[in-house]
Protein backbone atom coordinates (compact mmCIF):
# COMPACT_ATOMS: atom_id res chain seq x y z
CA UNK A 1 0.00 0.00 0.00
CA UNK A 2 1.30 3.50 -0.96
CA UNK A 3 0.58 5.43 2.49
CA UNK A 4 0.68 9.11 2.01
CA UNK A 5 1.88 11.45 5.29
CA UNK A 6 0.75 14.90 5.17
CA UNK A 7 2.58 16.64 8.09
CA UNK A 8 4.86 19.85 9.66
CA UNK A 9 7.97 20.38 7.95
CA UNK A 10 8.66 22.13 11.17
CA UNK A 11 11.87 21.60 13.49
CA UNK A 12 10.22 22.95 16.86
CA UNK A 13 7.26 20.92 17.90
CA UNK A 14 6.77 18.54 20.73
CA UNK A 15 9.26 15.65 20.89
CA UNK A 16 6.77 13.03 21.17
CA UNK A 17 4.92 13.88 17.60
CA UNK A 18 8.74 12.89 16.58
CA UNK A 19 8.37 9.86 18.44
CA UNK A 20 5.71 8.79 16.87
CA UNK A 21 5.94 9.90 13.72
CA UNK A 22 9.31 7.91 13.78
CA UNK A 23 7.18 4.80 14.82
CA UNK A 24 4.87 5.63 11.89
CA UNK A 25 7.66 5.11 9.55
CA UNK A 26 9.08 2.16 10.80
CA UNK A 27 6.04 0.44 10.91
CA UNK A 28 4.94 1.13 7.39
CA UNK A 29 8.56 -0.12 6.15
CA UNK A 30 8.06 -3.50 8.46
CA UNK A 31 4.79 -4.04 6.51
CA UNK A 32 5.75 -3.55 3.06
CA UNK A 33 4.34 -0.27 2.56
CA UNK A 34 5.67 3.13 1.03
CA UNK A 35 5.58 6.49 1.95
CA UNK A 36 4.46 9.34 0.13
CA UNK A 37 5.05 12.30 1.45
CA UNK A 38 6.29 15.84 0.34
CA UNK A 39 10.37 15.42 0.25
CA UNK A 40 11.08 18.50 2.24
CA UNK A 41 14.52 17.48 4.43
CA UNK A 42 12.80 18.83 7.89
CA UNK A 43 10.45 18.54 10.51
CA UNK A 44 8.25 15.05 10.48
CA UNK A 45 8.63 15.29 6.96
CA UNK A 46 12.32 14.13 7.43
CA UNK A 47 11.52 11.63 10.06
CA UNK A 48 9.01 9.77 8.69
CA UNK A 49 11.37 9.15 5.26
CA UNK A 50 14.41 8.57 7.23
CA UNK A 51 12.69 6.03 9.90
CA UNK A 52 10.83 4.18 6.89
CA UNK A 53 14.42 4.77 4.88
CA UNK A 54 16.33 3.23 7.22
CA UNK A 55 14.01 0.37 7.94
CA UNK A 56 14.31 -0.50 4.58
CA UNK A 57 11.22 0.87 3.43
CA UNK A 58 10.46 2.78 -0.36
CA UNK A 59 9.89 6.62 -0.08
CA UNK A 60 8.13 8.60 -2.72
CA UNK A 61 9.08 12.45 -2.65
CA UNK A 62 6.52 14.82 -4.38
CA UNK A 63 8.61 17.81 -4.91
CA UNK A 64 7.81 21.31 -5.84
CA UNK A 65 10.83 22.48 -8.02
CA UNK A 66 11.24 25.47 -5.46
CA UNK A 67 12.05 23.19 -2.91
CA UNK A 68 15.08 21.54 -5.61
CA UNK A 69 15.72 25.15 -6.18
CA UNK A 70 16.01 26.04 -2.64
CA UNK A 71 18.14 22.65 -1.51
CA UNK A 72 15.76 21.21 0.91
CA UNK A 73 15.02 18.06 -0.55
CA UNK A 74 15.10 15.10 1.94
CA UNK A 75 18.35 12.37 1.47
CA UNK A 76 15.76 9.70 2.24
CA UNK A 77 13.83 10.36 -0.44
CA UNK A 78 13.78 7.39 -2.97
CA UNK A 79 11.60 8.30 -6.35
CA UNK A 80 11.09 11.99 -6.78
CA UNK A 81 8.43 13.49 -8.36
CA UNK A 82 9.12 17.06 -9.27
CA UNK A 83 5.93 19.44 -9.64
CA UNK A 84 5.52 22.80 -10.69
CA UNK A 85 3.25 24.04 -7.40
CA UNK A 86 1.27 22.78 -4.49
CA UNK A 87 -1.93 22.57 -5.97
CA UNK A 88 0.10 19.90 -8.69
CA UNK A 89 1.56 18.45 -5.59
CA UNK A 90 -1.37 17.55 -4.12
CA UNK A 91 -3.30 15.84 -7.17
CA UNK A 92 0.15 13.74 -7.80
CA UNK A 93 0.13 12.86 -4.31
CA UNK A 94 -3.96 12.06 -4.55
CA UNK A 95 -3.18 10.14 -7.94
CA UNK A 96 -0.03 7.92 -6.22
CA UNK A 97 -1.57 7.03 -2.84
CA UNK A 98 -3.81 4.49 -1.78
CA UNK A 99 -4.44 6.34 1.70
CA UNK A 100 -3.59 9.44 3.57
CA UNK A 101 -2.21 9.88 7.46
CA UNK A 102 -2.42 13.52 8.68
CA UNK A 103 0.35 13.73 11.32
CA UNK A 104 0.31 17.16 12.87
CA UNK A 105 1.08 20.16 10.45
CA UNK A 106 -0.18 23.53 10.33
CA UNK A 107 -1.68 25.23 7.06
CA UNK A 108 -0.61 23.25 4.17
CA UNK A 109 -1.58 20.51 6.27
CA UNK A 110 -5.47 21.04 6.41
CA UNK A 111 -5.21 22.15 3.02
CA UNK A 112 -3.96 18.11 1.56
CA UNK A 113 -6.28 17.26 4.44
CA UNK A 114 -9.47 18.89 2.89
CA UNK A 115 -8.37 18.88 -0.39
CA UNK A 116 -8.42 14.84 -0.42
CA UNK A 117 -11.65 14.34 1.43
CA UNK A 118 -13.26 17.05 -0.35
CA UNK A 119 -12.60 15.30 -3.72
CA UNK A 120 -13.79 12.41 -1.98
CA UNK A 121 -17.09 13.61 -1.09
CA UNK A 122 -17.78 14.34 -5.14
CA UNK A 123 -16.76 11.24 -6.07
CA UNK A 124 -13.28 11.51 -7.86
CA UNK A 125 -12.33 9.16 -5.36
CA UNK A 126 -13.22 6.50 -2.31
CA UNK A 127 -9.36 7.26 -0.56
CA UNK A 128 -9.46 8.06 3.17
CA UNK A 129 -7.48 10.43 5.30
CA UNK A 130 -6.53 9.70 8.69
CA UNK A 131 -6.36 12.07 11.91
CA UNK A 132 -3.51 10.81 13.57
CA UNK A 133 -4.42 12.26 16.79
CA UNK A 134 -1.15 12.22 18.83
CA UNK A 135 -1.70 13.56 22.05
CA UNK A 136 -4.86 15.05 20.91
CA UNK A 137 -3.84 17.28 18.31
CA UNK A 138 -6.42 17.62 16.01
CA UNK A 139 -9.20 17.85 18.68
CA UNK A 140 -9.98 20.88 17.46
CA UNK A 141 -10.36 20.12 14.09
CA UNK A 142 -12.97 17.46 15.03
CA UNK A 143 -14.77 19.49 17.11
CA UNK A 144 -15.10 22.07 14.29
CA UNK A 145 -16.35 19.38 11.82
CA UNK A 146 -18.70 18.16 14.59
CA UNK A 147 -20.26 21.69 14.55
CA UNK A 148 -20.21 21.71 10.88
CA UNK A 149 -21.95 18.50 11.26
CA UNK A 150 -24.55 19.87 13.69
CA UNK A 151 -25.47 23.29 11.66
CA UNK A 152 -25.88 20.75 8.26
CA UNK A 153 -23.54 21.94 6.36
CA UNK A 154 -21.96 18.49 5.75
CA UNK A 155 -24.61 16.71 3.84
CA UNK A 156 -23.52 12.76 5.43
CA UNK A 157 -21.07 12.04 8.19
CA UNK A 158 -17.56 13.55 7.70
CA UNK A 159 -16.19 10.54 9.34
CA UNK A 160 -17.07 8.74 5.62
CA UNK A 161 -14.10 10.54 4.71
CA UNK A 162 -11.83 11.01 7.35
CA UNK A 163 -11.27 8.94 10.36
CA UNK A 164 -9.58 9.59 14.04
CA UNK A 165 -6.53 7.84 15.06
CA UNK A 166 -5.41 8.08 19.09
CA UNK A 167 -2.78 5.78 18.09
CA UNK A 168 -0.43 3.25 15.80
CA UNK A 169 -2.81 0.53 17.04
CA UNK A 170 -5.99 2.65 15.48
CA UNK A 171 -4.09 3.12 12.38
CA UNK A 172 -3.21 -0.64 11.57
CA UNK A 173 -7.28 -1.53 12.56
CA UNK A 174 -8.44 1.32 10.05
CA UNK A 175 -6.02 -0.15 7.35
CA UNK A 176 -6.52 -4.08 7.66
Amino acid sequence: MKICVFCSANQQIDPDFFRETEALGVWAAKNGHSIVYGGVNCGLMECVAKAAHQAGGHTIGVIPRIIEKNGRISDYVDDKILCDNLSERKQLMQDESDVFIALPGGIGTIDEVFTIAASATIGYHQKRVILYNIKGFWNGLIAMLDDLQTRGVIRQQWQDWIAVANSLEDIERLLA
